[in-house]
């Protein structure tokens, strides 16, 4: 549909004024009413922060979203520009987006006085309406706010003159959402500045006389003060956010892995058993007193975890000439030492990072192969061993030679159709499954079975120089 371009052609539209708060109120209720998700990609939020957003958002309030770092506070802030309209107007030209039935800039109103109906009028989608911002130690006033433009001045304009105002990201985000990461590192004194928006909505400009109406929903985020000690949210600037909402991590094993599943870019075939164990790692950590908790271990851990894994295995097939790349237990204990700085531990424990993370690591394989394969008759793998056999592997061990020691396993049916390689099984679905497998599924399937079988002392293991040999 072809949009109005005069003030005339947009009131004949039917077109009414609405707040921002308004708006995205409207919206959001629509959304409610017709079941439909309000906030995509967010994952393990349905039943704890999502309904108190909810809440603040049909209450109008501005808000803050506070917790530890990696837990979607960033992605949660950006969704809210989804509830805007798509397309909004503003006055042709303006700099501070200003409603076509009602400017408040002095330009807009002369416009508007002189032009009348035939006020130009143009449009803004609802992604230029979202405009976020880092608070950084450095952010001034005039980043905020606004400044003299000295430029404008220099034309001729006195500096009384209004227009001789350089707007801040504030009042350039009029009629828009406007997100602050991290407010604790904001100068008190420039957050002193944003007082105004939050209560009496308006700006002011160093000694002009100038009371500007800015119509914005100000989020912001932050780490607990306790951690962080980067600087706080002043108490009055506190008292103005009307709500402050506590984020978390994701509180069960399957949304760990559905977040794993949305984020992270796989250059290889990681099958799902296997970012099972890489969630369970990161929920371990979460809960090891080796960690420090108050700076939490971020959900990009998991996520940095599962594409390493996955150029693990692509390693291994450009090395050894392996047709399709496919992650297996083995590629995870040369990732791990990387993302050590991703982790903070306690003081105590300098030095034993990785016996730390390599412990948690056999945990959690451990806990995915008795949550995979419990019930399950295992006795055809244990009797692979019981001649004295070995079999051998390790990052540059390939499928194809993993299969060739093993041989014919009765029972490895059953395996594969529990960790989803079947249309019908338990979790599969078309992004985990092939039929029938290929050779670097069914490795990844037996290796999880002789390393859980290991790990719960049912077959011995010897590591050498990267690779490991069961049943030494």
């Amino acid at each position: 549909m072809s949009r109005p371009t005069t003030l005339g052609a947009l009131r004949d539209t039917g077109y009414r004024a609405r707040s921002v708060k308004a708006e995205i109120r409207d919206n959001l209720l629509a959304r409610l009413r017709a079941g439909e998700t309000a906030f995509p990609g967010i994952v393990g939020f349905d039943e704890t922060v999502l309904p108190q957003l909810e809440s603040a958002l049909l209450a109008g309030h501005d808000l803050v979203l506070l917790g530890e770092r990696g837990q979607g506070k960033t992605r949660l802030m950006r969704t809210l520009g989804t509830l805007l309209d798509e397309w909004a107007p503003y006055v042709e030209g303006c700099e501070i987006n200003d409603e076509p039935l009602a400017p408040v800039c002095s330009r807009c109103r002369r416009l508007a006085a002189d032009a009348g109906d035939d006020l130009p009028v143009a449009w803004r989608h609802r992604d230029e309406r979202y405009v976020e911002k880092l608070a950084t130690p450095d952010t001034s006033v005039g980043d905020l706010v606004g400044d003299v433009d000295p430029v404008k001045v220099a034309e001729g304009r006195t500096l009384g003159d209004p227009e001789t105002v350089h707007y801040g990201l504030l009042p350039r985000t009029n009629r828009g959402v406007f997100g602050i990461n991290e407010l604790p590192d904001l100068a008190e004194r420039i957050q002193v500045a944003m007082f105004n928006v939050l209560e009496e909505r308006d700006i002011q400009v160093r000694g002009y006389s100038l009371r500007l109406p800015v119509d914005v929903l100000l989020v912001a985020s932050a780490n607990p003060e306790d951690y962080t000690n980067r600087g706080r949210i002043i108490t009055p600037l506190k008292d103005r956010f009307g709500a402050e909402i506590r984020t978390h991590y994701p509180e069960r094993v399957e949304e760990e892995v559905a977040l794993v599943a949305q984020e992270a870019a796989l250059v290889a075939d990681v099958p799902t058993h296997l970012i099972e164990v890489i969630a369970r790692l990161t929920r371990g950590l979460r809960g090891s007193s080796s960690v420090d908790q108050r700076s939490g271990v971020s959900a990009r851990f998991a996520i940095a975890a599962a594409e390493g894994v996955a150029a693990s295995a692509l390693r291994r097939s450009a090395r050894t000439g392996e047709g399709i790349a496919v992650a297996r237990v083995c590629d995870l204990p040369n990732v791990l030492p990387t993302l050590l700085g991703k982790v903070e531990f306690e003081m105590g424990e300098e030095g034993r990072e990785p016996e730390v993370v390599a412990h948690l690591m056999r945990v959690a394989v451990a806990e995915t192969f008795r949550d995979r394969l419990h019930g399950l008759d295992l006795s055809g793998f244990t009797e692979l061993f019981a001649e004295g056999d070995t079999v051998e592997t390790g990052e540059l061990v390939t499928a194809d030679e993993l299969l060739r020691q093993v041989g014919t396993v009765p029972g490895l049916a059953k395996v594969l159709d529990r960790l989803g390689y079947s249309d019908d099984a338990p979790g599969g679905s078309a992004a985990d499954w092939t039929d029938p497998p290929g050779p670097g599924q069914v490795a990844a399937a037996v290796e999880l079975v002789l390393e859980g079988l290991h790990l719960t002392r049912r077959i011995d293991k010897t590591s050498v120089d990267g690779r490991a040999v069961y049943g030494a």
